[in-house]
């Protein structure tokens, strides 16, 4: 069987290990004669499951003692909601960074809920670069929202910020791809289809004192608190998807943790980079070098025939999910935690030939 190079965007690359071992145990997980999927989630077979992804999660980001880690539903756009639905009231104010277009979509739903505090530096730039410094000890700010990655334009905080004011972080497209002190969050959220499993779970650590000054007056599905009591079993979850992370948790600990993704994912993105260095006037990188994703490489071609000459001989290579985001155009290539390095590679050679040959 031949696997696509797939640098799509999210839902993304899964491990091929973790497919071939789903695969084996999907009709018939632990003997139990039944597939994950038709176990109830009050099981002790799923509860054992559960707990096991929330286990390996602690021990590969470091989360320390304090903190909650809940499986939620939505995605990261229904935090968009309810972290505000939880943490703001009318009459305060929190900091909202813009970085892209998914840390305008969390302000536009936090503005339903409280006064915000703009930092759009990045968005008078074309969101090419990433702000140095941002006012993050006001202590009258509820908190301070940031969008660790950014998906459609290739920036990313090379260096996350430490603020006095609780920072909360959308990290949906680089969570569990580099070492983060979790110690300087109030929150994290992340939906798990780009570096951590598939589609359909997302990830909420948050700490239990920020969590302790959460609004009382908000609907019990959607207080973050409903869930900590729970164990994030208070209603159904994604029960398969939540098994699928623990596959995939499991991989990454197998194949060198953290560190041996750090070590995969700099080869990946140094290899896309060094032939836009290369050939500066044909790969027109979006990102400033210095706000540069490791997790999604952004560029276009001098003309949009070039641009589209190079998607089509792309596809026809067998690279799949290379196409820019809609509102942006250009190439947009994803190098989440299971893309090899091979593939990365081989499209590093693509674009070293496709410039030969239109350089």
């Amino acid at each position: 069987m031949k696997r696509a190079d797939n640098f799509n965007a999210g839902p993304a690359a899964l491990p091929l290990p973790v497919l071939e071992r789903i695969q084996d145990e999907l009709p018939n997980y632990g003997g139990t004669g039944m597939s994950v999927m038709e176990f109830s989630h009050r099981s002790a077979e799923y509860e054992a499951i559960h707990n096991d992804a929330q286990t390996r999660l602690r021990r590969l980001l470091g989360i320390p003692d304090g903190y909650q880690v809940l499986f939620l539903q939505g995605g990261a756009s229904l935090q968009f909601a309810m972290l505000p639905m939880n943490f703001l009231k009318p009459g305060e104010k929190a900091l909202y960074v813009l970085t892209g277009s998914w840390s305008q979509k969390a302000a536009d739903e936090a503005g339903r809920y409280g006064e915000l505090l703009i930092d759009d530096w990045a968005k008078q730039g074309g969101y090419r670069d990433i702000p140095a410094s941002i006012a993050g000890d006001d202590p009258s700010l509820r908190y301070v929202h940031i969008t660790s990655n950014n998906t459609i334009y290739g920036t990313q905080w090379r260096a996350l910020p430490k603020t006095t004011a609780p920072l909360v972080a959308d990290m949906s497209s680089d969570i569990l791809s580099r070492p983060v002190q979790v110690e300087d969050f109030a929150l994290i959220y992340a939906g798990a289809q780009k570096n951590i499993g598939p589609s359909g779970v997302t990830v909420v650590i948050v700490r239990d004192d920020f969590l302790e000054t959460a609004n009382s007056d908000v609907p019990t599905v959607l207080k973050y608190s409903t869930h900590a009591q729970a164990n994030s079993l208070y209603n159904t979850p994604p029960t398969f998807a939540i098994y699928v992370m623990a596959c995939v948790l499991q991989w990454v600990e197998e194949t060198g943790g953290l560190a041996g993704i750090v070590e995969r994912n700099q080869k990946k993105a140094a290899a896309v980079y060094d032939v836009i260095d290369t050939h500066p006037n044909l790969y027109l990188g979006h990102a400033e070098k210095r706000a540069r994703s490791e997790m999604n490489v952004t560029f276009r071609l001098p003309s949009d025939e070039l641009t589209k000459s190079f998607l089509a001989e792309a596809t026809e290579c067998g690279f799949v999910g290379v196409k820019g985001y809609r509102t942006v155009g250009g190439v947009r290539v994803s190098l989440y935690n299971a893309v090899p390095v091979e593939a990365a590679l081989r499209f590093a050679e693509f674009m070293q030939d496709f410039a030969r040959r239109n350089g």
